[in-house]
């Protein structure tokens, strides 16, 4: 996998926050952050599925039992 470097500005408090969590737990910065934008990115694409979900018509619960062979 091709690496590339990223630059970025951010509030010193956070940096100094990150450093800390990263040193207490033993955690490499780098992986930290490209782990946490990965996060980020999947929990976008979580709420695109979500607003489509929410168009989708409901079923009656006693269908879903049935479907589930829950209907006793």
């Amino acid at each position: 996998m091709e690496q590339v470097q990223l630059a970025t500005r951010l509030d010193k408090r956070v940096k100094e926050a990150v450093e800390e969590v990263c040193k207490a737990r033993g955690l490499k910065m780098n992986r930290f952050i490209e782990d946490a934008l990965i996060d980020k990115l999947e929990e976008l694409e979580d709420i695109d599925d979500l607003k489509k979900i929410r168009c989708e018509p409901t079923r009656p619960l006693d269908e879903v039992l049935r479907d589930l062979k829950l209907d006793e």
